[in-house]
């Protein structure tokens, strides 16, 4: 049985992942170009939902799609239902890309979190979707610089106060790579000493008693995330926004 698209609703996800060093997310090239729009455009991955599938089902699909993971850290973020968000061109191509015909599309916003590794970069590398810096990125198709540009501060709210961030570090990981996706993230510069003794004394971090190997410095321990402490903590209300004190 032939399952039909839906045409007039669409999800597009803004997929963030971590490397180390900068916050990264996923962009795919625009497929089937038109007259004077380009296959080298980039976009979000996004998708028309299906008739027999729910919102949180068509990002799931969508994410699985483009980066061969699924059960990822998902969640809604806006709706986009400007009328015009999608015309001329731009609605020509979606409608001749998906086999629809439409004349207006709200899109659901979403964002997803995945821990950057060498797999999954080639898997989404053959996929011909590539990781960018997000204080790199200047434009998107359509209102897709909007959709990443709300993702963005929903992750940098949450990441305050929810387990988030741990989403996006490995799962052993030193104190540096912890301070160094805060600042990514939210743009502040942090207080490394101020950083590190909140950080230990908050005690949702557990030393693992493993230390990095192969370095040209002093080796840093590694730290997994204390979900037990981190419940306790959030039914006391705590926050980890004390971060925005530790600039210098």
């Amino acid at each position: 049985m032939t399952i039909e698209t839906n045409t007039a609703i669409s999800v597009d996800c803004a997929v963030f992942g971590f490397d180390g060093r900068s916050l990264k997310v996923l962009l795919i090239k625009r497929r089937y170009p038109i007259d004077d729009l380009s296959a080298e455009d980039l976009k979000l991955p996004g998708a028309m939902i299906l008739e027999n599938e729910t919102l949180p089902e068509a990002a799931n699909r969508v994410l699985e799609e483009s980066t061969g993971l699924s059960d990822i850290y998902l969640k809604q973020t806006s709706i986009f239902s400007a009328p015009d968000r999608v015309s001329g061109k731009e609605m020509e191509w979606i409608c001749r890309f998906h086999g629809i015909a439409t004349r207006r599309v709200v899109t659901v916003g979403y964002y997803a979190l995945v821990k950057l590794n060498p797999g999954i970069v080639s898997y989404t590398t053959r996929k011909g979707a590539k990781w960018v810096e997000v204080d790199s990125i200047r434009s998107l198709i359509m209102d897709h610089m909007e959709i990443l540009a709300d993702a963005l501060a929903n992750l940098q709210r949450e990441i305050t106060h929810t387990p988030v961030a741990f989403e996006l570090l490995p799962r052993k990981f030193t104190i540096n790579q912890f301070q160094s996706l805060f600042e990514a993230v939210t743009g502040i510069s942090i207080d490394n000493r101020n950083f590190r003794k909140k950080i230990l004394g908050s005690g949702i971090i557990t030393p693992t008693g493993e230390f990095e190997k192969n370095v040209p410095h002093k080796p840093a321990q590694y730290y997994i995330f204390n979900k037990t402490v981190f419940r306790k903590a959030e039914k006391d209300k705590f926050k980890l926004n004390f971060i925005n004190n530790w600039t210098y």
